[in-house]
């Protein structure tokens, strides 16, 4: 009876189980200003709530370097170092400063439409890439003069790619850009009613052009700045003045950085100034200019 007795109790007296309530996650944010005067850091802390774990972000770690890489702060003293480059450029000419992109093309005239020089202007981005600007000038002046009626969208529409090919076969990949060219022409005949497209967007989707092309050809062609066009030269020399951190993001990445403190009203001289630089100093040297010192071809400028 007593065991029975002892069952019937445990069975009537069953222990309470209490339920733990879900745990408050709390997010601390601390802002942090400086006063003027003194420089001291206050901190103010407030306390924010959250229920759910899944409201908490957490960026990954890629996007995080990216994030740092397009928030720069404006360096203390980039006007002094641009301006310092200028007065050197002024003193010092380079290749750029004669056969660069945007002093190829035929000024529109009597003979030459503005239609045509902006043809010209896309055509002579199109052979830059990847080569030295003497062989891209001389490249354009074979176009120019070898070509029926010089260097037109119809007379690139006329004649075969492979004359096209023999015309530009000193520049780099000129097999490639020969088709390029080509395909590039139809696109503008067929879309853009004889001109070359008029948006960053529409240049890009020509084959062969890409962003730094793109907005260069805004600027020379259209006189429209929009962004600023980033080739080796730009992203070696911009990183070098720790002006961005993009050395392995590129020059998207490095134009991108740039446009977040740049004055827009340098977007278009900062291109022909820093390529320039790049290729006549041997203070922030390219490849060639290296194997020019070397060789004892090339002192540094003072």
């Amino acid at each position: 009876m007593r065991l029975n007795t002892a069952t019937n109790t445990a069975q009537k007296y069953e222990v309470p189980v209490t339920r733990k309530r879900a745990r408050a996650h709390v997010k601390i944010e601390v802002e942090e200003e400086t006063k003027a005067k003194d420089r001291t850091v206050i901190k103010n802390i407030k306390t924010i709530l959250i229920e759910d774990e899944s409201e908490k972000k957490v960026l990954p770690k890629k996007m995080r370097k990216k994030n740092d890489q397009l928030n720069n702060a404006v360096p203390d003293n980039w006007e002094y170092v641009y301006n310092g480059i200028k007065e050197y450029r002024k003193r010092v000419t380079a290749p750029v400063d004669t056969m660069g992109c945007e002093r190829l093309a035929d000024e529109p005239s009597e003979t030459v439409t503005a239609e045509t020089s902006r043809f010209q202007s896309l055509v002579a981005l199109m052979l830059s890439s990847q080569t030295k600007d003497t062989v891209t000038a001389a490249a354009i002046k074979n176009l120019q003069q070898r070509l029926p009626n010089g260097l037109t969208l119809q007379s690139v529409l006329d004649a075969d790619e492979e004359f096209i090919d023999a015309c530009i076969s000193k520049v780099g990949f000129h097999k490639r850009k020969a088709m390029y060219i080509k395909q590039a022409a139809v696109i503008c005949r067929d879309l853009y009613g004889g001109d070359i497209p008029d948006t960053v967007e529409g240049l890009m989707n020509l084959p062969g052009v890409g962003p730094k092309m793109a907005y260069l050809c805004m600027q020379v062609a259209w006189k429209k700045n929009q962004g600023i066009g980033v080739d080796v030269h730009v992203h070696r020399i911009s990183n070098r003045l720790a002006w961005c951190k993009t050395e392995k993001g590129g020059p998207e990445a490095t134009r991108k950085a740039l446009e977040s403190w740049l004055p827009q009203s340098l977007w278009s001289e900062i291109n022909p100034l820093f390529v320039g630089f790049g290729q006549v100093s041997s203070i922030c040297p390219s490849t060639e200019v290296k194997a020019a010192i070397a060789k004892g071809k090339l002192t540094r400028f003072d």
